[in-house]
């Protein structure tokens, strides 16, 4: 591991993933709605893997002998494999919220944090307060990410212990979010809650499919040694999906616009998922 080179790119990385987000806020203004940064969240972070892997091919000593993006075969599989989870998980997550977003209102969690804005620049409030924020949290969050972009070796066990629980949490992420896309696209549902599949076991599935993913890629810049020490971006991850911007805010609107919620939450596991309690 060229740990010189990696905290020599942080800066690069962070001006990649503000860049990103500041695209956003340009595509924001187009369409009049700041949750166009829920779209560029997921592929922002393939955005700064492919800008870490660039970088540590050029800075290479090496790089005129040797492949692409590593020294050894091993380590060249391995990052290939991370790519190919990072590009598969934001992707698809891009890819998904740009058609539900298509032609749909504001979300109303921007709206709450546009209240904020009253007698200020609001193009300036919302670069700060939305977008350069999120950039920021696309930065630190990736730093596992970063990471094994400069790494020489890796623990076999370890990823493969790490693409499972990628596998999983994608699968979580997925099947819920097709099944809560089926139930919306009936119009007898419209009003109710969702209570049936993954939501059966975890009220937030894609939310539980986020952080697992995550936890995953965690592993697998464990299995590098030093990669251990960015434990704290999957942990603010999940405080982010857990405690802040995800259950806690999408709970309160539907407690007010879902009929059978209050019992849904009741019997149903806001996150982990576990069989539902009996009445």
């Amino acid at each position: 591991m060229n740990s010189t080179s990696f905290f020599a790119n942080l800066p690069l990385a962070y001006l990649t993933a503000v860049s990103w987000a500041f695209i956003a806020f340009l595509v924001g203004r187009v369409v009049k709605r700041h949750a166009t940064i829920d779209i560029f969240w997921g592929s922002g972070f393939l955005m700064v893997l492919l800008e870490s892997l660039f970088v540590s091919r050029a800075w290479s000593h090496s790089a005129a002998a040797h492949p692409w993006w590593a020294v050894s075969h091993h380590a060249r599989v391995f990052r290939l494999i991370v790519l190919i989870c990072v590009a598969l998980w934001s992707l698809r997550l891009s890819i998904y919220l740009a058609i539900r977003q298509r032609g749909s209102a504001e979300d109303p969690r921007y709206l709450y944090i546009m209240r904020g804005a009253r007698g200020r620049n609001e193009n300036l409030y919302a670069l700060t307060k939305i977008y350069l924020l999120q950039g920021t949290l696309m930065w630190f969050v990736s730093l596992p990410l970063q990471w094994m972009a400069f790494a020489k070796s890796f623990n076999a066990p370890l990823v493969s212990l790490g693409v499972a629980l990628v596998a999983i949490g994608l699968f979580f992420e997925a099947v819920g979010d097709g099944q809560l896309r089926r139930f919306a696209q009936n119009p007898a549902n419209a009003g109710t809650t969702m209570s049936s599949g993954l939501w059966k076991y975890t009220r937030h599935p894609n939310y539980f499919g986020d952080s697992v993913v995550w936890w995953g890629l965690y592993l697998m810049a464990m299995s590098t040694g030093m990669g251990a020490a960015t434990i704290l971006s999957p942990l603010v991850m999940t405080w982010l999906l857990t405690r802040l911007s995800g259950v806690p805010m999408l709970e309160v609107r539907l407690r007010k616009t879902r009929a059978g919620y209050e019992e849904y939450v009741a019997r149903t596991s806001a996150f982990f998922p576990r069989p539902p309690k009996k009445a």
